[in-house]
């Protein structure tokens, strides 16, 4: 019987030294697998965060083009306008010089007939002759002159028209151009929008109340409030100005998501190397408000959102207890801890170091038990967790 029950024990042992060991290996395996993930998914939000910025610089350089193209089309059109004006002023002056000519060649004639006719008044008749003459010539100069002048301004208002034109087919080239650009940052946009709407709403947090929440939050304070185009005419925006604001409104969502996501508990209390040993819900009869989290003892805990400190100390059965209050009502925390690292009151932010994994208050080995509490009352910590795997 003593040697029966010596290889039973010894089996049982060997077994539960195995089973441990494989149950280590799966989880460096699997945090070795999420911290790939993480960085590739990190990378490709970098990535698309770099083209928005890209993409938006292209954006405001385009439309100073823009702007300056069209004040150059204005100039244009004013100077062609003040040549038509000119050519119209030339023009009447030269009917109006012809017609004097006309009338003075009339009266030329006049004046022949009746000195040929009149021989007593030949010698005053010669001589206005020669005055009309003279006037004549005159007049005659400044005809030529005018329709020279006429002719130049005739030639400066074609090339006027032929530069608008070339000025509107650039406007035209710069208008698809940007037509491109819009596209493309409307679909960065919504890229970068759609699973943190996803994430939010996962995490039972109403993104349109959140984003409102947020924007109380920092506004008037040089926040994350982007200046939207407007009119300078008091007038209705343009179709393209209308769409810039349409995608600054996106990216004032995107940066207002980005401040939510600090606030929030979405990230995870235990970066070394774990294993889940007890997920929230009925346990052995009572309600287990938390998930659990084994690791070795010492191991750091951080904390999953940005807030501040409203308990660090001993509690009955949690042990060493850290109490977080984070933005949106919601509270994390952080049990049967071997050591704490801050103090009542204390601001801390996301991935801050808090405290090290123990054993301490009620508790059967070394592990780290995290809550989530939302207005008072316990959610699922694995809520956020998963929310946040599917978007970070």
């Amino acid at each position: 019987m003593l040697l029966g029950w010596t290889i039973i024990v010894t089996a049982v042992l060997l077994m539960d030294s195995i089973g441990s060991g494989n149950a280590r290996d799966q989880a460096k395996r699997n945090q070795a697998t999420y911290e790939t993930r993480l960085n590739e998914l990190s990378d490709t939000r970098d990535a698309r965060a770099a083209e928005a910025v890209a993409a938006q610089e292209r954006f405001n350089a385009a439309l100073r083009t823009i702007s300056e193209m069209q004040s150059e089309l204005l100039a244009s059109e004013d100077r062609r306008r003040e040549l038509e004006t000119g050519i119209g002023v030339i023009q009447s002056t030269l009917r109006r010089t012809t017609k004097e000519r006309d009338t003075a060649r009339d009266e030329a004639s006049r004046l022949v007939a009746k000195i040929a006719g009149e021989s007593e008044e030949t010698s005053t008749a010669v001589a206005s002759a020669q005055d009309i003459a003279g006037t004549l010539d005159f007049l005659t100069a400044a005809l030529q002159t005018t329709a020279v002048e006429r002719d130049d301004l005739a030639d400066e208002a074609d090339f006027a028209r032929e530069e608008m034109e070339a000025i509107a087919f650039e406007r035209e080239l710069i208008l698809d151009r940007n037509d491109k650009i819009f596209a493309q940052l409307e679909e960065a946009v919504t890229v970068s929008v759609a699973p943190l709407d996803k994430m939010f709403s996962a995490a039972g947090l109403p993104p349109e109340q959140l984003i409102e929440t947020v924007r109380r939050g920092y506004s008037g304070q040089g926040g994350p409030l982007t200046p939207l185009i407007v009119s300078t005419k008091g007038g209705p925006l343009d179709p393209d100005s209308q769409r810039a604001n349409d995608i600054l409104k996106s990216l004032d969502r995107v940066n207002l998501y980005r401040l939510a996501a600090q606030k929030a508990p979405f990230d995870i209390p235990v970066k070394s190397a774990f294993r889940y040993t007890s997920g929230f819900g009925p346990r052995w009869g009572r309600m287990h408000n938390g998930t659990d989290f084994a690791a070795s003892h010492g191991t750091p805990i951080t904390a999953t959102a940005d807030g501040v400190v409203i308990h660090a100390g001993w509690q009955s059965g949690y042990g060493r207890l850290i109490k977080i209050q984070h933005e949106f009502g919601i509270e994390t925390r952080y049990a049967h801890l071997a050591q704490i690292r801050v103090s009542v009151g204390q601001r801390v932010s996301r991935g801050d170091r808090i405290g090290d994994m123990g054993n301490s208050g009620r508790s059967t080995g070394t592990h780290l038990h995290y809550e989530v509490r939302v207005g008072g009352k316990p959610v699922n910590p694995m809520i956020y967790i998963k929310a946040a795997n599917d978007v970070f």
